[in-house]
């Protein structure tokens, strides 16, 4: 061991080491730490002496020093596009060379007199808090959403077309995995949890859903046939996979996957046509990348991809030392 290391950094390593082990919910037991705590310890650490250092909570820019070119990209962007959201914004601002962070933008958009919701830290702290599962698979939300009818062209709503959506969110990493059909049911959820175990680069342990006929026989009308498993638990089993029910009319138990669909409306539905199925899979397939792809407050404005990457590039190091 290196002799910089001071007695506080052995602490965290030993911390951090201890969660990886144990899960960070025991961790926080143990030592007495929050489990926000641990993971943003986790997040920093890359396996060096200098990743376990105290980082100093002062910002590392000032809206006062963006450049005047920065100024002008922003008022730019902002001027040809009014309805993009201050995370959108930063996003494409990034992309174009920016390097501010989302909070940066935030204070220089007020100075310019371009109101932008802030970031909520009360509500990043809540879900931190809330944080249950430990790592990649532990638990996967999978639910099913009708494609808004007036998305689709005139001919098919015509003809009476029907397309859906099925999506699964690995709640550790909120890596996503959509499929859209023009079927809803029990085989289709079946097919799809299929899609989903070769999709993923981990193993799933656990499935979470709501209580639905494409589902689950659980609430079925007829009493008779609620012991009676569907063709996606039968698979389920096959796969060797858990499956867990939320609580009957509690959709926030699967809030992360219903909180995806809402973006899903905002930003790939909105104003746009399709024209077929395949048009539909085409297109939702690059949705799906750039949602994987696009930086979350819950993940400390990683996206759900690099997040997954920083995580086992941490398990690397860790079980290196």
């Amino acid at each position: 061991m290196n002799k910089s290391i001071t007695q506080k950094m052995k602490y965290k390593q030993s911390v951090i080491k201890y969660s990886y082990k144990h899960g960070v919910k025991k961790a926080a037991i143990q030592f007495n730490e929050w489990p926000k705590t641990i993971y943003r310890w986790r997040a920093r650490y890359d396996g060096s002496i200098e990743s376990l250092k105290d980082k100093s909570r002062r910002p590392h820019s000032h809206p006062k020093q963006h450049t005047e070119e920065e100024i002008k990209m922003i008022r730019n962007y902002k001027r040809n596009n009014k309805e993009t959201g201050l995370v959108v914004l930063w996003v494409k601002l990034k992309e174009a060379g920016y390097t501010r962070t989302i909070q940066g933008l935030y204070h220089v958009l007020q100075k310019l007199g371009i109101y932008e919701k802030a970031p909520s830290k009360a509500k990043e702290k809540e879900r931190a808090e809330k944080i249950q599962v430990t790592y990649p698979g532990e638990k996967v939300q999978i639910d099913v959403k009708y494609v808004p009818t007036v998305c689709l062209t005139k001919e098919l709503q015509e003809r009476g077309e029907k397309f859906y959506q099925y999506t699964a969110i690995d709640e550790f990493t909120r890596i996503r995995y959509t499929w859209f059909t023009n079927e809803h049911s029990t085989y289709m959820s079946s097919e799809f949890v299929k899609r989903v175990v070769r999709y993923y680069p981990f193993k799933i342990e656990t499935v979470q859903t709501d209580n639905g006929f494409e589902f689950t026989n659980r609430l079925n009308w007829n009493k008779s046939k609620r012991n009676q498993k569907t063709m996606f638990e039968e698979t389920l089993e096959e796969l060797k996979i858990k499956y867990r029910q939320i609580k009957p009319y509690t959709p926030k138990e699967n809030g992360k996957v219903e909180r995806s669909h809402r973006k899903d409306q905002e930003r790939f539905y909105y104003k746009k046509v399709f024209y077929s199925l395949e048009d539909l899979r085409n297109r939702g397939k690059d949705w799906r990348k750039e949602y994987n792809n696009f930086p979350m407050r819950p993940l400390g404005w990683l996206s759900p991809n690099e997040f997954l990457r920083r995580y086992r590039s941490q398990e690397e190091s860790l079980f290196a030392i």
